[in-house]
């Protein structure tokens, strides 16, 4: 496309061509077997990013050492049984197209015992503020070692058919923590100066160049700044890549941040698109070799406005290749308004990986399951009626019209979303609408009649005969039965967020889950004077780590109240709310001029129950089925429409 000047056109790091400018970042997606070889899995997502046009994809943290791992199921090169698992991965990503890199690491502290098999390793005693584990501070001869396992690893992935290796020098793993005097605080030939900090990561380096030779990439990636007290800064990590680009590296991949400020390092919905491209920038300043961002590059647009400005060689799309494996080649086509575009959620991503399952995506339902969700056309085709149109709904009509079915699908509301179209109406939750439109292009593409405004009732149903009548009326809030719930004043989160109510002044909030701090937010957002109350212990336990971060941080800036531990005894007709604390007599709060409700949902299966004695066949899917968030009911949608 001629928007696109930069972005398709080649690139050499090095001694490696690229045919394009889009790459995969690494990372972590739990799917690789315990001693670290390749599982099917494992191979057939990369294999589907490479079908999908991307000129280079990065894998996650290859462990040098099966001590240095952070996670149970990473894929590892510290021994040779290794390499054949890891060969078949290379020969499949190249006969699709693609170069890949395998990233060597070692996770140092910001790992745990109970995954390591030992104490964890630093280059000084002080624990990770994350993990909290005492690191055995390594000798200069363990250092020494560790150099030497590197350049072995490395060598073992030349031998696998890797293109290249990018060491991983960021993110306060075992190098960064050599490298900054945030977390080394040596004395010998390895701490102090800057070049003693630095030798480590040089000597790793050299290392790869004599086992690896000079025709396999070494790519480093760096941590513009670690963004923590006494961490590096950007002059810092200037002095450090010219360093590194005279030890021998090809290209350098620049991120932010160590543990202590993770959520910068995958970061959320919160945080601007390609934030980090000014890092990058600065560097290129100072080096000849190439230099490539990351970031929450989720569009291509963004992606050609970052090269096209200078501010970098490549950029990374790590999630955004999560969410559309084939977003390169949708780009090449021109076929923009086909991609999926990434939200930020890290419902799939970093939410499951934190709780050690495999990765996905909430809005990629084949996400590291290609092989079991290929759409394989129908042996019949039949009449499928979808009563529907949320994301449950939409989703497995696309499924069902791409199998070759005949799909018409009831929305009463006039338009598509359900109750996701309210979610995207919060601070920071807008490009949740990029997804409805999406569905909503595909399902006209595919020819599914769509019915907006039109009820799918037991009538028509019996009148018309589908073959299949798929059931996705979602869910409605609950009203929780509460003295009082009953006053003109008393709204649900649904309604305010759906413009159908509105709440001024001073706020309260019954409920503090997801959609009770979403929707606290909002209110703050429009200066008024919010409270929480949630039954729990705490509030937004359902909200991914790195976003709850930044609602907490918002609430505080803006003044809202947060009672926990609380419960609603009742509503007085002056607003006034009547609670008890933590099993105390019920207190008096308020008076509030409205009450927001936003205690949970419940499925709306009116049209289900009505055709249990039908002899058509009926799936019901999403929320009408079993009330969740957004990742369970597109995949549920997906998977079910599959079947038939």
């Amino acid at each position: 496309m001629s928007g696109f000047k930069i972005l398709l056109k080649p690139i050499r790091l090095g001694p490696v061509q690229l045919k394009n400018r889009f790459i995969v970042s690494p990372m972590v997606m739990n799917c690789c077997n315990e001693d670290g070889t390749a599982t099917e899995r494992f191979i057939a997502y990369h294999e589907e990013k490479a079908k999908g046009g991307w000129g280079l994809i990065i894998t996650e943290d290859y462990a040098v050492d099966a001590t240095g791992r952070t996670y149970q199921y990473l894929p590892g090169l510290w021994n040779d049984r290794q390499i054949a698992s890891h060969r078949k991965l290379t020969q499949r990503v190249h006969a699709a197209g693609a170069k890949i890199y395998a990233q060597i690491f070692h996770g140092g502290r910001q790992t745990e015992s109970r995954i390591t098999g030992r104490q964890v390793w630093a280059p000084s005693p002080i624990p990770c503020p994350v993990k909290k584990e005492m690191p055995h501070e390594m000798t200069t001869e363990e250092t020494d070692e560790m150099i030497e396992k590197f350049g072995d690893a490395a060598q073992r992935a030349k031998k696998a058919g890797f293109d290249g290796v990018q060491v991983h020098g960021a993110h306060g793993y075992l190098i960064s923590e050599f490298t900054s005097s945030y977390s080394n605080k040596r004395v010998d030939k390895y701490g102090g100066n800057l070049m003693n900090r630095m030798r480590f990561p040089i000597e790793i380096i050299k290392n790869i160049r004599s086992k690896c030779g000079e025709d396999f990439g070494i790519d480093y990636k760096i941590s513009g700044e670690e963004r923590t007290q006494g961490g590096t800064s950007i002059e810092d990590t200037k002095a450090m890549a010219i360093m590194l680009e005279e030890a021998g590296i090809d290209s350098l991949n620049v991120s932010v941040a160590v543990y202590e400020t993770w959520y910068m390092q995958v970061p959320p919905a919160v945080m601007g698109h390609g934030w980090i491209a000014d890092y990058a920038e600065e560097i290129k300043k100072v080096v000849d070799i190439p230099v490539t961002t990351v970031g929450r590059i989720n569009d291509p647009y963004v992606a050609e406005s970052i090269v096209r400005s200078g501010k970098a060689d490549a950029c990374y799309m790590g999630r955004a290749s999560l969410a559309d494996p084939f977003l390169p080649k949708k780009v090449m086509s021109g076929a923009v308004e086909d991609i999926i575009t990434c939200i930020g959620c890290l419902q799939g991503c970093t939410s499951r990986i934190d709780s050690g399952l495999a990765g996905k995506c909430a809005l990629n339902p084949r996400t590291v399951r290609e092989q079991e969700t290929r759409i394989v056309p129908a042996k019949r085709r039949k009449k499928v009626y979808v009563a529907g149109g949320g994301p449950a709904g939409a989703e497995a009509a696309m499924v069902l019209a791409q199998k070759g079915h005949k799909v018409k699908l009831f929305e009463k509301r006039d338009r598509l979303g359900g109750m996701y179209g309210c979610a995207a109406v919060p601070p920071w939750k807008g490009e949740i609408s990029s997804f409805l439109v999406w569905q909503r292009t595909q399902l006209e593409k595919l020819g599914v009649e769509i019915c907006l405004q039109t009820e799918l009732t037991a009538e028509q149903i019996e009148s018309d005969r589908p073959h299949i009548v798929m059931i996705a009326t979602g869910s409605r809030p609950w009203v929780p039965p509460i003295r009082g719930i009953e006053n003109a004043f008393v709204i649900s989160a649904v309604d305010l967020l759906e413009g159908r109510a509105k709440a001024d002044g001073r706020v309260a909030v019954i409920g503090g889950g997801l959609v009770g701090g979403e929707t606290a937010n909002f209110l703050a957002s429009h200066g008024n004077q919010v409270t929480i109350l949630e039954m729990a212990a705490e509030i937004l336990k359902e909200e991914p780590g790195n976003m709850k971060r930044f609602l907490l941080q918002s609430f505080e800036d803006r003044g809202v109240n947060v009672y926990v531990e609380t419960e609603v005894a009742a509503i007085e007709k002056d607003g006034t709310v009547m609670a008890m604390q933590k099993g105390r007599p019920a207190e008096a709060l308020g008076p509030f001029d409205h009450i927001v409700t936003a205690v949970g949902m419940r499925p709306t299966r009116e049209l289900y129950d009505s055709l249990t004695n039908s002899d058509v066949e009926l799936v019901c899917v999403g929320d009408a089925k079993k009330t969740g968030n957004a990742l369970d009911a597109i995949e549920d949608g997906y998977m079910a429409a599959l079947r038939i």
